[in-house]
C-alpha cells in the first residue's frame, strides 16, 4: 500500500464545513422569524375560529404543502418508518394545539418563551462543553423572568405552555430520527398528513359552530404556511447538519422573536425586566455561537 500522504495545515473540507454551519444558523433564524409571524397571524382569527379552529387549518395547510413538497411513497415505508412518523403526527398536533391555547391565554412571548423550555432542557441534558451549560443556564435565567408571576397570572395557559415545551423537545428529536430513516421530506410529510386527518373532525365541529369569514380563514392559512410548513421544511435540513444540543441552544431565540413580533404586530409591549430577561437570551446565543469550535 502507498505510504499516507502526509498532513497539511489546511483542511480542504474546512470551507465547506463552516458553509454549511453558516446556512444552518440562517436557516435556523428564518424558520424561528417564520415561525413567530405565523403564530401572531394565527392569533388573529382567535375571535372567529378559536385556537382549535386555526390549529386545524394549519394543520390542513401543512399537510398540503408538505405532501406537494416531501411526496411520501406511504406503501413503502416499513413498520421501523412508521412508528417514528406516528409518534411525530401526534407531537405535530399536540404541540400546535398546546402552543395556540398557551397564546389565546398568556399571550405570545410567555407562551413561546414557556415552548422554549423543551430544547434548553435538551441543551442542558446533551451540552459537554462548560461555556454552554453557561449559556444555557444564562438563558433559562431568561427565561424565569419572563415567566415569573404576575396578579394575573393564567396557570392554565402557562401549564399548555409547559406541554408545549415536552412537544417542541420530543419534535427535535422525532424529526431527527424521521430524517434519518426516510429520505427527504417524505416523513414529515407523512406525520403532517396524518395529524391533519385528526383533525377533520375538529374542523367540521368549528365550522358548524363558528362559520369562519374570510380574514379568519386568510390568517389560519398564513399561520399554516409560516408556522408549520417552512418550519417543517427548514428543521429538517437543520437537524441533519446541526447536532440536536446545538439545535436546542439556539431556539433560545424564539423568545426574543416571539416578544419582538408580538410588540410590533400584536401591540403587547415589553418591560423592563423583559427586556432584561430577553438580553439575558441573545448574550447567552452569542456567547454559545462565538466559542463554538470550529
Amino acid at each position: 500500500m502507498p505510504a499516507a500522504p502526509a498532513a497539511t495545515t489546511a483542511d480542504p473540507s474546512a470551507p465547506t464545513a463552516h458553509r454549511t454551519s453558516l446556512a444552518g444558523v440562517a436557516a435556523m433564524f428564518g424558520s424561528g422569524l417564520s415561525n413567530q409571524i405565523g403564530a401572531a397571524t394565527g392569533s388573529l382569527a382567535f375571535p372567529v375560529l378559536g385556537p382549535v379552529g386555526v390549529v386545524a387549518v394549519r394543520q390542513y395547510v401543512a399537510a398540503a404543502v408538505l405532501f406537494a413538497v416531501g411526496r411520501p411513497r406511504l406503501r413503502e415505508f416499513t413498520r421501523h418508518q412508521w412508528r417514528p412518523v406516528i409518534l411525530l403526527a401526534v407531537v405535530f398536533g399536540t404541540m400546535n394545539l398546546s402552543l395556540y391555547t398557551a397564546i389565546d391565554r398568556v399571550g405570545l412571548g410567555l407562551a413561546v418563551t414557556l415552548e422554549f423550555l423543551g430544547p434548553l432542557a435538551l441543551a442542558l441534558a446533551a451540552t459537554r462543553r462548560r461555556v454552554d451549560a453557561c449559556c444555557a443556564v444564562l438563558a433559562a435565567a431568561g427565561v424565569v423572568t419572563l415567566m415569573r408571576p404576575q396578579p394575573t397570572t393564567d396557570y392554565l395557559g402557562m401549564g399548555f405552555g409547559l406541554l408545549g415545551a415536552v412537544c417542541w423537545a420530543s419534535y427535535i428529536l422525532l424529526n431527527r430520527t424521521v430524517g434519518s430513516r426516510i429520505p427527504g421530506a417524505q416523513g414529515s410529510a407523512a406525520a403532517a398528513g396524518l395529524s391533519a386527518l385528526t383533525f377533520l373532525p375538529v374542523g367540521l365541529l368549528v365550522v358548524l359552530h363558528h362559520p369562519p369569514t374570510l380574514a379568519s380563514l386568510a390568517y389560519a392559512v398564513t399561520a399554516g404556511v409560516l408556522a408549520s410548513a417552512v418550519p417543517y421544511l427548514v428543521d429538517l435540513f437543520t437537524l441533519r447538519h446541526v447536532p440536536p444540543a446545538a439545535f436546542g441552544l439556539f431556539m433560545s431565540v424564539n423568545p426574543v422573536l416571539a416578544a419582538v413580533v408580538g410588540w410590533i404586530g400584536l401591540g403587547q409591549r415589553l418591560g423592563r425586566a423583559d427586556a432584561a430577561a430577553i438580553g439575558a437570551v441573545v448574550t447567552a446565543n452569542a456567547l454559545s455561537l462565538l466559542t463554538a469550535r470550529r
